[in-house]
């Protein structure tokens, strides 16, 4: 026989039900007992004997709201609307704190904040109906497999190779940006010990503190950088080397600590806590390390992971938490080092990540924080008051303060710039995901309580909120870029060695590019240095790769590069006195790859950059995983680097004209025929100092078409006297040439300048080239402000690129390169050879 007792609240009833021993009560048989359904645990102790447990009367499925049930009654229609309203919540803070520079971590903690017990959910209503106890005994355990899983992709893209190829100064700065930070940590927490709580104050607890206040999680920082775009830069890749040095550093701090906690009761606990540990890492590194090589081996060159390899890791991040959760390690170990024994990159850590990051982020994450929601409660904070909280946080405030100087002072000694310096420090200050989960580690291991809590994580949402725009204010990756000396074709000094990068997305570039350096007329006088740089996108890994073939082989997950660099070596070959080839890989995201394109023209000292461009057809079928089109975020990178690179920059619209029959042409010298529009300013001038180095080539016979304003209407004064001197300049050089045409075409309007170009929409040119936009007369594209799609190619070139031309030419649009702190003007006075200012 059972007793209930019934608890106060609620719109339906809720009750406590214990073993019978006498007292009031309603007792529950046959039917009625049927209808109790169990939300809470055995255990709790009442005002009468024996155990207790929470429970509620389970209401039958009901047909709908039309016929006067309430679905919320429902736990799982219940915890749907929870779904949403996180989600919705999380992803609205984050549009709202975007402008503000602020990463999504921080959007996660206050959306689940919001619905807990300190905002919403201290509405007794709110918390009765969308978060009654068996809800959130759901969103509790969905919340952990959405931490374990958030902890497996991490480890799945953490590079360990990093800490091999760090340096002395990563090294140093790691180590000591966390064993001084700990050191002094402790000592702090032993002066204020007294003031302790008597849990908190145990030996184990200050370590286990002080040793998550001196190390920084590379899976806190990985995301962050990422939302900077700051990857592939400087201070991002030095940021991450020493994250995840400091964490390896770091975790031996941890396991002692642990060990600590669980011998507290019995030493022996302690033992096999450690042996348990080197069993399950044993088997981590000597079993499960090798079962994925097999399956890489497994599966063909260049194809994804067969589906049930993926079904069965995804199933075995479970099995590791049972597994850790079973020898008394914490249960989110286990999943960490499934995924950092998983190789990254392609095959397998790609095709996971590929799989199953969104699902994790944008559906399982939102759980994790609502159920960290859940815990969190300024009320409780309240009443616990200011002496019980005031030792933790002044220990959490002063350990932010001893990390940030500790690595402040080394980074300085290795002469970092200053702001450079404070980046790197105030990024090893980052606080988030990991760090709430030690929190809830504490909470059940008691260390903490409710009100520690969420202070704690409170100060967890603040030091990143503040932190994450100060890193952006202060380190600019492409600030170095805009060099204040000219790299441009039109300044270049005769009898001079041209260097071009040259960037590759996929083989499809390679003949078009080859044809076009060809054409471009190397000579013994003025040879070509080419740094041929393939892309690579960035999945599956955190670390991006930047591979220079001279000095290091490439993986042989990236093979695609060396079939790329072979067909360019059989050029260089053919070239040999006049081409020296330089083949480098950078694997990096879309978003940051402008920043090792401008890197290497930068370092290099290049003249041009050649960028790749997107097909329609490309741009129509080929998609990414998260459904966006390649050709798009391609786009974004090419205007990345139009804004800042270090020199000229072109773009290659290729029509697969410009494939194997030009470069058997260029080769057996047959004629080409190009094209150059001249709508005036520096990007213009540079296309006629392009077209002019063309002409060396005796193959090629180049057409100027000078495009003028009627009556001079809306001339820059200033930039058509350079205009009129650069092509006085080319006329006089080729006036006896018969290979050159020039002529002179006067228009009133924009639709006049697409007319006159549509007259050329015959086949008669195998390439046009065109400047962007700098310096162009705005009456000859009046009326055309809108009709440009590709902002990259500029109006006139994206016209011509587009299917409205018809022919079969193909396009390079040319961009001077804009000097540090002059705008939009890049020009120059006459010269001997070339219009320079000097």
């Amino acid at each position: 026989m059972v007793r209930v007792i019934p608890v106060v609240g609620g719109n339906f009833a809720q009750y406590v039900w214990r073993n019978f021993h006498g007292g009031g009560g309603d007792i529950i048989t046959g039917k009625m007992a049927e209808g109790i359904q169990v939300v809470g645990g055995v255990g709790e102790k009442t005002g009468l004997d024996g155990p207790s447990m929470a429970c509620r009367i389970s209401h039958p499925k009901t047909p709908g709201v039309f016929y006067g049930s309430n679905p919320l009654e429902d736990s799982f229609s219940a915890l749907l609307l929870d779904l949403v309203i996180v989600i919705f919540i999380i992803h609205l803070l984050h549009f709202l704190l975007r402008p503000l520079h602020q990463p999504k971590i921080v959007s996660q903690i206050l959306g689940g904040f919001i619905i807990g017990p300190s905002v919403l959910g201290h509405n007794k209503n709110f918390r009765l109906n969308l978060f009654p106890e068996d809800v959130s005994f759901l969103v509790t355990n969905i919340g952990l497999i959405g931490f374990m899983y958030f902890l497996f992709i991490s480890g799945v893209k953490t590079d360990l190779s990093l800490i091999k190829k760090a340096g002395k100064k990563e090294y140093f700065i790691a180590s000591f940006s966390v064993v001084v930070p700990l050191v002094l940590n402790i000592s702090f927490a032993l002066l204020i010990r007294k003031s302790m709580d008597e849990n908190l104050a145990k030996f184990s607890s200050i370590g286990a503190v002080t040793s998550s206040l001196a190390i920084t999680a590379f899976p806190v920082v990985h995301p962050i950088l990422h939302e900077l775009n700051l990857l592939s830069s400087e201070v991002g890749r030095m940021s991450m080397s020493i994250s995840i040095i400091s964490d390896a550093v770091g975790i031996n701090a941890v396991i002692a600590f642990e060990a600590a906690i669980q011998g507290e009761t019995d030493a022996m606990n302690a033992l096999w806590y450690l042996i348990s540990l080197i069993i399950l890492l044993g088997f981590i590194v000597f079993g499960v390390r090798k079962v994925m090589h097999w399956i890489i081996k497994r599966t063909p060159e260049g194809q994804a992971v067969e589906q049930g390899f993926i079904i069965a890791i995804l199933l075995g991040v479970l099995t590791m938490g049972f597994l850790t959760d079973l020898f008394g390690i914490a249960i989110l170990n286990g999943p960490l080092w499934l995924g950092m024994a998983i190789p990254d990159g392609p095959p397998l850590g790609s095709t996971l990540v590929e799989r199953s990051e969104t699902i994790i982020s944008e559906l399982l994450m939102p759980v994790s924080f609502a159920f960290v929601g859940l815990y969190t409660d300024v009320f409780e904070m309240a009443k616990a008051g200011w002496p019980t909280l005031a030792p933790l946080f002044f220990l959490a405030l002063a350990g932010h303060f001893f990390k940030l100087g500790a690595t402040l002072i080394p980074s300085l000694f290795f002469q970092l710039p200053l702001r450079d310096s404070l980046a790197v420090s105030f990024i090893m200050c980052l606080r988030g995901q990991v760090e709430i989960i030690l929190l809830l580690h504490w909470i059940d291991k008691k260390i903490i309580k409710i009100p520690e809590f969420t202070m704690l994580v409170l100060m967890t949402a603040t030091v990143t909120a503040i932190l994450t725009p100060l890193i952006s204010i202060l380190y600019d990756p492409t600030k170095p870029y805009m060099v204040s000396k000219r790299r441009t074709i039109q300044h270049l000094p005769p009898q001079t060695k041209m260097k071009i990068v040259v960037c590759i997305e996929d083989q499809e570039d390679v003949a078009a590019l080859v044809s076009l350096l060809d054409m471009s007329n190397p000579t013994a006088a003025s040879p070509f240095s080419i740094y041929a740089l393939h892309l690579i996108e960035l999945v599956g890994r955190a670390a991006p790769v930047f591979i220079d073939h001279k000095k290091s082989k490439a993986p042989s997950k990236y093979t695609a590069s060396d079939s790329i660099h072979n067909a360019l070596k059989l050029y260089e070959e053919a070239r040999s006195e006049l081409v020296k080839l330089h083949t480098y890989t950078a694997v990096a995201p879309k978003r940051t790859m402008n920043q090792d394109i401008c890197e290497l023209g930068l370092i290099k000292r290049a003249n041009l950059i050649f960028l790749p461009f997107s097909r329609v057809t490309r741009v129509c079928f080929t998609r990414t995983r998260n459904g966006q089109h390649s050709g798009v975020r391609l786009q974004d990178m090419n205007t990345s680097v139009l804004e800042h690179a270090p020199c000229s920059v072109g773009i290659l619209v290729d029509k697969c004209n410009l494939h194997s029959p030009m470069v058997g042409q260029a080769f057996w010298n047959s004629a080409q025929h190009i094209v150059v529009l001249f709508l005036g300013g520096a990007d213009a001038r540079e296309a006629l100092a392009y077209a002019d180095r063309v002409i060396g080539n005796q193959d090629v016979y180049v057409s100027v078409i000078r495009f003028l304003a009627q009556n001079s209407r809306g001339d820059n004064e200033f930039e058509k006297k350079l205009d009129d001197g650069m092509v006085t300049w080319f006329w006089v050089k080729n006036e006896t040439n018969e290979r050159v045409i020039y002529r002179e075409v006067v228009v009133r309007n924009g639709a006049e300048t697409i007319t006159a170009i549509q007259s050329l929409n015959d086949d008669s040119y195998d390439l046009v080239i065109v400047g962007r936009k700098q310096g162009i007369n705005p009456v000859l594209l009046e009326g055309l402000s809108n009709w440009s799609h590709q902002n990259e190619l500029g109006i006139v070139g994206d016209f011509v690129a587009s299917e409205d031309f018809t022919a079969a030419s193909s396009v390079l649009v040319l961009q001077q390169q804009i000097l540090r702190d002059q705008g939009q003007f890049s020009s120059g006075i006459c010269g001997k050879i070339r219009f320079d200012i000097r």
